[in-house]
């Protein structure tokens, strides 16, 4: 017991010095000056030689910092603790910042590179005319399968995933927004409803699903389709293309009725200490050739009309993750429900992760 306490105080004394030696690099390289950024986003969502660039061509040290929620993101920035520059929050985070004023207006005579992002995904609903937010990456939700495995199912409707072929093989992310907005578009109702009684009809249709249901996971669901544990599953299509990716047999598909049309966001917090290197990094994030780079290193779809010109034909022309405008019309972006009919879809979506049991 001695010996493990000399070692449990050797790692503490060694980790106390590190964090001394670390507070006085970022000391002596300026990281408290005014010629670095601090920038928070998702993990792995961005090509590092993009950072280098960014540093090379304008001198500016950037702090890298990442989150993987938007909750966490959120609870971070409402503390305070640090003064993040620029963060990436997705559409519905982004409306509750606006709500909370934890966002500072961008001053769009410093972004001229605006004009390369496609008008379709300007101006939307959840921020109007783009005062506090530029689109970063976008995506929908839809289903993975495995064609082999699920022969005589058709998913160009969400009605597909109640074929009684998909018995205990179809897999749900765990989110009640995705897996209520499905059952709704699939009753041809929109994924923003709060008409009770039509949130009714969704969960009553859901848990006619249940038999299909073979579990309501997370990040998991990756893992578990690219390994043919099941045979379909509902996700987003930034996960579906990294599935894919692990596993060529498999496809991805927006169901006829319409889905959702998710954006992530960069925005300045209302924290921010250094605001013209935040915009000059999001100008630059702007770049066609910049933002063709960083959609071919992540893998998700670019909202940079001039930058997707750049990008090669297979992945500029995969309509799976760059649909025609017959789908991207019928999609909608997530509203800000507001707290109470929020609280009502979870609960909705609780009750039918019970039916499962």
């Amino acid at each position: 017991m001695k010996s493990l306490v000399r070692v449990f105080l050797s790692i503490f004394i060694i980790s106390f010095s590190l964090m001394g030696v670390a507070a006085w690099l970022n000391s002596s390289q300026g990281y408290s000056g005014g010629n670095t950024l601090t920038v928070y986003n998702w993990g792995d969502y961005i090509d590092p030689e993009l950072l280098e660039r960014f540093q090379k061509e304008t001198g500016i040290t950037v702090i890298y910092q990442t989150f993987d929620s938007n909750e966490a993101m959120l609870t971070k920035i409402e503390q305070g603790g640090t003064s993040f520059d620029v963060a990436v929050p997705s559409e519905y985070a982004l409306a509750k910042m606006k709500q909370e004023h934890l966002l500072l207006p961008l001053d769009h005579s410093r972004l001229p590179n605006l004009k390369h992002v496609d008008s379709h995904f300007l101006n939307l609903s959840f921020d109007p005319d783009n005062q506090y937010s530029v689109p970063y990456f976008w995506g929908t939700v839809g289903i993975v399968f495995n064609p082999e495995l699920t022969k005589g199912v058709d998913f160009h409707s969400w009605d597909g995933l109640w074929d009684p072929k998909l018995r205990n093989n179809l897999l749900l992310v765990d989110g009640a927004r995705e897996i209520m907005g499905m059952s709704l578009n699939s009753l041809h109702y929109s994924l923003n409803d709060t008409n009770k009684a039509h949130l009714q009809q969704a969960l009553t249709k859901l848990e006619k699903l249940a038999p299909n249901v073979k579990a309501v996971v997370g990040d998991e669901i990756k893992m578990l389709l690219a390994n043919e544990e099941a045979a379909a599953g509902v996700v987003w299509s930034g996960d579906a293309s990294e599935i894919m990716d692990q596993n060529d047999k498999l496809d991805y598909i927006v169901p006829d009725e319409g889905s959702n049309l998710w954006f992530d966001n960069m925005v300045i917090p209302k924290t921010a200490t250094h605001v013209d290197a935040a915009h000059k990094f999001i100008n630059f994030m702007m770049q066609p050739d910049v933002a063709a780079q960083n959609a071919e290193f992540v893998g998700y779809s670019t909202p940079n009309k001039d930058g997707k010109k750049l990008l090669p034909a297979d992945i500029s022309g995969d309509e799976r993750f760059y649909p025609p405008s017959e789908i991207t019309d019928k999609l909608e972006v997530y509203d800000n429900l507001g707290k109470r009919m929020l609280a009502h879809y979870n609960e909705l979506f609780l009750q039918f992760k019970m039916h499962l049991k």
